[in-house]
């Protein structure tokens, strides 16, 4: 380390976090931090990348940003931290109320660690009391939503380069769990940081085995999680690719297996309930989570030992990072992925329904290009109710709008040919997003089907070969889930319900 000492470093590391050693990557990453680099960082899930930016925001005398994608996230992150003693930190997200906030940023040289959203970023009452504020270090968790070839694309994140700009530019740390050299690309073009310092580790986790099994129709994957739950008692998430799944197939579930906590969790319930049931989760009050793909980033839980896939993902990024919810205690955890001929159809619809129609591209760019009202906001409610576009198709139209100059401060321009030349370039980018997706999908396919080892298979797209495990591998290479050894849950009497809780706790009876 160049200006801090090692020695002090691993002194800082023992006293906050009770850890004597780094674990892989961590140290490189946090040496290049500390000597002023802009580094890109891919570690696997569950390896630690929190640490890469906490440790250093320790040591800086001034503030450190941390971008999160997920209130969850923050609020989970801010909880851990203050539960170890560092009191300096805080999250300013939209669940808070004008005072609360007010709180943090009127008292913000009092932190070291702020978490904010990339939306937060574009407050100007925010962003006037942080360049008051000396920024050591600038942090873009899950950086992958920065790329537009990444599986979660967010408009919101490509604002960054010119809120880092604003803040003098302080060093820039990129965290994610999975990135194609493609999406490594992407992230330094739209930051502006062509020369980071890459530190990319392999994704393969050893101790995540992988299983395919096929099965004739939707009751027969209900039943078969059925009897896998009933022998395997670990803490399991089920993912769903639709909201109207997880709760149904959650009810299912609590009501025939009566010794198991079940829930579910999906983007459609209120913020409040999200929380509570991730906080349940992590505290072993719920053992069973019917979820979309909505729940994953903000959990820390190091024991989940099976992640079920009851519907595919779209594409292999997005299952390497829910399979890697397991085991991030580094203990064997299996994912098991259930397949029906027909499934094709769900992720190929979800596909469809995240970019807009040319139809409504047109519609649009037609609406825009000839009505006298020049301010955006003030039409944004009518684009929605007259032309049906969801939150993520208007996302990708208004994003094409600044791409192609097309709208200024808010404001849209006045010339025709302008919005012509927009149109065919939006038209162009729309089919060739459709095209990347449809691909990735189409591998994630070829692995489903695929008859050699699913763990090489896997991260070929992603990294030069892979850890062969000593233990379990794939249900190519061994009969994994009868090979299984888990430790299991206590059971729990099915009749012992709130009220005998309550009882008990307070003595009743």
């Amino acid at each position: 380390m160049k200006e801090i000492k090692e020695g002090f470093v691993i002194e800082t590391l023992e006293k906050h976090f009770g850890f004597s050693t780094f674990r892989t990557g961590q140290k490189e990453i946090i040496k290049d931090i500390l000597s002023g680099h802009d580094v890109l960082g891919i570690l696997p899930t569950g390896t630690g990348k929190s640490l890469c930016y906490q440790l250093p925001s320790i040591l800086f005398r001034g503030i450190t940003i941390v971008v999160s994608p997920l209130i969850s996230l923050m609020i989970d992150q801010v909880k851990q931290l203050k539960a170890k003693g560092f009191k300096r930190v805080a999250a300013i997200n939209s669940m808070m109320n004008v005072e609360q906030k007010k709180a943090i940023i009127n008292n913000l040289n009092q932190y070291k660690l702020i978490y904010v959203s990339p939306e937060m970023l574009q407050n100007s009452w925010i962003m006037k009391v942080l360049l008051t504020q000396h920024i050591s270090l600038f942090v873009i968790d899950e950086a992958h939503c920065i790329s537009q070839w990444g599986h979660e694309f967010r408009t919101d994140y490509l604002k960054l380069k010119a809120v880092i700009s604003q803040l003098n530019n302080p060093p820039v740390l990129a965290l994610s769990a999975t990135a194609t050299p493609e999406v490594q690309q992407d992230i330094m073009h739209y930051l502006g940081r062509p020369k980071m310092l890459k530190r990319i580790y392999p994704m393969d986790r050893e101790n995540i085995a992988f299983v395919i099994e096929h099965t004739a129709n939707w009751t027969d994957k209900v039943d078969r999680i059925i009897n896998l739950l009933k022998e395997k008692q670990v803490p399991t998430m089920i993912y769903f690719s639709s909201r109207m799944w997880c709760e149904r197939i959650s009810t299912i579930l609590g009501e025939r297996l009566p010794n198991r906590n079940v829930s579910y969790y999906h983007g459609g319930m209120d913020s409040e309930d999200r929380l509570l049931i991730q906080q349940q989760f992590m505290n072993n009050q719920l053992d069973i989570i019917c979820c979309t793909s909505a729940f994953g980033m903000g959990v820390d839980k190091p024991d989940v030992r099976l992640v079920i896939h009851f519907h595919m993902p779209t594409q292999l990024e997005s299952y390497i990072q829910e399979v890697g919810r397991a085991g991030r205690d580094g203990k064997q955890s299996v994912g098991l992925v259930l397949y029906s001929n027909g499934d094709e159809q769900i992720p190929l619809t979800l596909i469809e329904q995240e970019l807009p129609t040319d139809k409504q591209i047109q519609d649009v760019f037609h609406f825009l290009s000839s009505t006298t009202i020049r301010e955006l906001p003030q039409l944004e409610e009518a684009i929605f109710i007259n032309l049906e576009l969801n939150e993520t198709q208007w996302g990708f139209i208004s994003h094409q709008l600044e791409r192609n100059n097309l709208i200024e401060n808010g404001i849209l321009v006045n010339d025709h040919s302008k919005w012509r030349t927009g149109l065919e370039t939006t038209l162009a980018y729309r089919n060739k997003r459709m095209r990347n997706k449809e691909e990735l999908f189409t591998q994630f396919l070829s692995w489903i089907h695929s008859t050699s080892c699913r763990r090489e298979k896997l991260y070929e797209s992603f990294q030069n070969g892979f850890t062969k495990p000593e233990l379990l591998c794939c249900d190519h290479c061994h009969s994994v889930l009868s090979n299984w050894q888990t430790e299991g849950l206590p059971i729990k009497d099915a009749t012992y319900n709130w009220n005998e809780k309550l009882k008990k706790i307070f003595q009743i009876g």
